[in-house]
């Protein structure tokens, strides 16, 4: 039950009829009581500790208030405050330092805004004084061009007459026999501008065309397709030219067949001036059929004449064709060395008209001197060579009775014997070949003197011509003394005395001379043709044509990537290598004396093997420094004014002087395919003093990545793509290069920029020579009977590699233009050699060695992708080079110098096992 109520209460009273007033006053009295005891909590107690704490702290020990305030160093005494208040310090200490200091920046920075506003007006005066300067020069510049138009005086070229018109008022010589040039041929269709236009006939078109040699006939058209000077309008042609021979003789026309013939041609206009009639021989037996033939004012160009018909001055001795069709081996040709052969002379001929005479004895020497005129010279050579042989002083070999049917030959001349190759292995071991000139003196010359004359040049014999009446190939513009012995007859009985007199050097240098002929003017079709023109021109004093520059073919390229200077290439102490700022592009001067040269320098320009001092010896038919090329600015080369700039000391340093004040240089860099390595060697250019331009050869057929970023070095950078990958293209005369200096480097070479600069003012005072870096000397193999080729540390050299070399351009076109063909077959096939193969020949035509400049031994950048000189097979390839460049040569070029060009001026460093081998500078 009682259970049973406390849950009615707690229900509420409700069941059992309770009541809910007890629970709901239960519930009052407690909230009442809770509230009362929160309100005692909140008010009392913080009243009682306020008071409590209050009285602690007005205790009198002062020591023992805790809660009170306290002063800075009371609470400093604290162990765990201590750390904190120096830290405070020292912030306070440093506060007061960067205040001081950023009032000092403030004072500094106002200073320098003055400065800058000061430095803007200057720049404002010195942008107004430019312009006043520029006007000034401007106003110069017109003022001397005035006076220059006023000082020369305007030409105007010559009245050309065309074929068409009459030439009823031109002179006409008292007989043939007296024409020349001044009486025969008609100048003003050969204006000096004209460039000398030649007109060919076709011989197909003539009856007597189809009598022509084929072979000869086939060699005179392909020469005249590829020459420069050949125009098919006849119109503006200066010389016409006719192929007439050499004939066969069973379909020869007659003589008066052929003479009307040539009377018809369509200019011929009467009298036939300004023509040129070409007789071709390709045998010793080659008649002279236009003796009969009444030819006009015609020029004559053959290899046979009577002294009746030949007109000095006027008609040409041209040398015998031999090579028709085919270029001339040179592993065949005999080397130059040994100077001395097995033969001192030979001979080998038979004259069958006085052969019975020759075999009788003679009257003696004494009785042709008391008054007794010799009945013929020949007999006293036959008897004098024959008592040579007899006395065994000497080998000489002289037989005047073929073995076989001798060739067929003119009256009084002496036949040829046996086969050419037979009489080619005889005179290859004779020192001098004997060539004996026809005994009736009205014949000049004769196409078997001619091709005796051929053959020894070809084999390196000397030629012994006996007979001064004779006139050999090309006799006006050549100085044969220098390359043969010409001897009176009478001086028979001397003759074995001359030649045992003559040094070897003498031997050497008339030998050299004879194959530099043979090589330029009788070797091959176009030489024998190109020579004609080139005489005719010479004669008329018309320069030759430009000799054409390879075509740079530009491969389009991004630049504008800030080049930055390596502090190894531009460390040059206190040294001013050049002028402070980067000169402007300036190209060499332009070559001005073309149109006085054929005046006044014939005989050294045809008779000296080319050289940097002459235009076009070694092609005068064309020529290797036209008005459109440079030429040396030394010797006869145009020189500016204004030498001696130089000075000493800074003036030095900061400027050219000599003969040349002023002049750069272009780079040329063969690369193939190393993209970063020429990034680089570009940038290391950066800052070059006296650099004209770059010309990159881009020797591999793909092109360049596109977005590659090429370096700002401050010159242009002429990126040059090549037709096909060739180390012959590194020596191209690309039409870009516009100096006379190249820099001939690789693309992974290394040289500080005074080693450049130093390396350009030795070559600007021996510019006919190389000048480069690494030195290289060849060496004789005694045990293989062979040259070698060394790289190793000497104190000698003979090379010096073109893979970082100052060279003058005009080798550039005799390396590509002149130079065999055969070296640059072999530099393509052995991808090697071609700077081995420029310094044979540098050597080959000065006859000077290198000049190395520097101790440097190698100039490869460390680090670099491996070239090609780091194969193994590489040296080998090179010993092989150089052997056969010798046998086309013909003899060993280089020479050994030991001479090394230092400068103290740019702190060369000098190894020290190496300073006593050089002469120095």
């Amino acid at each position: 039950e009682l259970m049973t109520g406390y849950t009615m209460l707690r229900n509420g009273g409700v069941g059992n009829g309770g009541q809910p007033w007890l629970l709901r006053w239960s519930s009052r009295i407690r909230l009442t009581w809770l509230s009362f005891t929160l309100f005692i909590i909140l008010v009392f107690f913080p009243l009682i500790a306020h008071y409590y704490l209050t009285t602690i702290d007005d205790a009198d020990d002062a020591g023992k208030r805790i809660f009170g305030p306290r002063t800075g160093n009371e609470l400093c005494e604290v162990k765990h405050v201590q750390d904190l208040c120096r830290i405070r310090e020292s912030v306070s200490e440093e506060l007061l330092q960067l205040e001081a200091k950023r009032q000092e920046l403030n004072s500094e920075i106002a200073k320098l805004n003055l400065k800058i506003e000061a430095c803007k007006k200057s720049i404002e005066n010195a942008k107004q004084d430019l312009l006043q300067l520029k006007n000034v020069i401007s106003q110069t510049e017109h003022s001397y061009k005035e006076l220059m138009a006023q000082n020369q005086p305007k030409l105007s070229l010559p009245i050309r007459l065309l074929p068409d018109k009459d030439d009823a008022t031109f002179p006409l010589p008292k007989s043939k026999r007296n024409c020349r040039l001044h009486n025969c041929f008609d100048y003003s269709r050969c204006p000096l501008t004209s460039g000398f236009p030649v007109y060919v006939y076709n011989s197909d078109d003539y009856p007597f065309g189809s009598s022509l040699d084929p072979l000869i006939k086939q060699a005179f058209e392909a020469t005249v397709r590829t020459n420069v000077y050949v125009t098919e309008n006849a119109n503006i042609a200066c010389v016409y030219i006719i192929l007439v021979g050499e004939m066969q003789e069973p379909v020869m026309p007659k003589p008066t067949e052929l003479e009307q013939q040539l009377h018809s041609l369509p200019y011929w206009r009467t009298d036939g001036h300004n023509h040129l009639i070409i007789n071709l021989s390709r045998k010793s037996e080659t008649q002279n059929f236009l003796y009969n033939i009444s030819t006009g004012r015609a020029m004559l160009a053959q290899s046979t004449f009577y002294d009746v018909q030949y007109r000095p001055g006027f008609d040409i001795v041209v040398s015998p064709l031999v090579h028709a069709m085919s270029e001339p081996n040179f592993l065949e040709i005999p080397p130059q060395v040994p100077v001395k052969r097995k033969y001192l002379f030979s001979f080998q001929g038979e004259k069958i008209e006085s052969l019975r005479s020759s075999l009788q004895e003679v009257r003696s020497f004494e009785e042709e001197i008391e008054g007794n005129a010799p009945a013929d010279y020949d007999d006293r050579i036959i008897t004098t060579l024959k008592a040579v042989q007899d006395s065994k002083l000497d080998f000489v070999l002289v037989e005047f009775t073929c073995k076989n049917q001798p060739k067929a030959s003119l009256p009084t001349e002496w036949a040829l014997c046996g086969e050419r190759d037979d009489r080619l292995e005889l005179l290859k071991l004779s020192t001098f070949a004997l060539i004996i000139t026809p005994g009736d003196t009205r014949l000049v010359i004769s196409a078997g003197c001619a091709m005796r004359l051929f053959e020894a040049l070809e084999v390196g014999a000397i030629p012994v011509v006996l007979g001064e009446q004779v006139q050999l190939p090309y006799n006006d513009v050549i100085q044969w003394n220098e390359a043969a012995l010409i001897i009176p007859k009478p001086r028979i009985t001397e003759v074995h005395f001359l030649l045992r007199s003559i040094s070897d050097n003498d031997l050497l240098a008339m030998r050299r001379q004879g194959r530099f002929l043979w090589e330029t003017y009788f070797s091959t079709s176009d030489n024998v043709f190109s020579t004609v023109l080139a005489i005719i021109r010479t004669r008329i004093q018309i320069p030759a044509a430009p000799i054409r520059e390879e075509t740079a073919m530009e491969i389009p390229h991004r630049s504008g990537k800030a080049a930055g200077t390596d502090p190894n290439m531009a460390d040059n102490g206190d040294l001013d290598l050049g002028p402070v700022e980067t000169e402007p592009p300036y190209a060499s001067p332009r070559y001005l004396r073309n149109f006085t040269l054929t005046a006044m320098d014939i005989y050294r320009n045809w008779n000296s093997a080319p050289g940097p001092f002459h235009l076009f010896p070694y092609t005068p038919f064309d020529p290797v420094l036209p008005s459109e090329a440079k030429f040396l600015g030394s010797g006869t080369g145009f020189r500016p004014i204004g030498g001696g700039a130089g000075g000493s000391g800074k003036e030095f340093q900061a400027a050219l002087g000599g003969n040349v004040p002023r002049e750069q240089f272009t780079v040329v860099m063969l690369t193939y395919e190393r993209e970063e390595v020429l990034m680089n060697s570009l940038e290391r250019l950066n800052g070059l003093p006296y650099l004209n331009k770059v010309v990159v050869v881009w020797n591999s057929p793909k092109l360049p990545s596109e977005d590659l970023l090429w370096p700002d070095i401050g010159v242009p950078i002429m990126v040059v793509r090549t037709e096909k990958n060739s180390l012959n293209n590194r020596f191209l005369p690309w039409d870009e290069i516009e100096t006379e200096a190249i820099l001939s480097i690789d693309d992974d070479a290394h040289l500080r920029h005074d080693e450049i600069m130093f390396g350009f003012r030795v070559w600007r005072e021996a510019r006919d020579r190389i000048v480069g870096f690494p030195g290289r000397y060849h060496a004789w193999d005694i045990p293989h009977q062979s040259w070698l080729y060394n790289s190793n540390y000497s104190c000698e050299l003979s090379m010096v590699l073109t893979g970082a070399a100052f060279f003058h351009k005009y080798y550039a076109y005799l390396y590509s233009y002149v130079m065999p063909q055969a070296i640059r077959d072999m530099v393509d096939e052995y991808i090697n050699c071609e700077d081995i193969a420029m310094n044979f020949l540098v050597s080959h035509l000065t006859r000077k060695p290198p000049i190395k400049v520097t101790s440097r031994w190698t100039f490869r950048c460390p680090g670099c992708p491996q070239a090609l000189s780091h194969d193994d097979s590489h040296f080998h390839e090179r010993h092989k080079c150089i052997n056969f460049f010798v046998k086309v040569y013909g003899y060993m070029p280089l020479l050994y110098t030991q001479f090394r060009v230092d400068s103290v001026l740019f702190k060369t460093r000098l190894p020290h096992d190496k300073t006593k081998c050089f002469k120095f500078i």
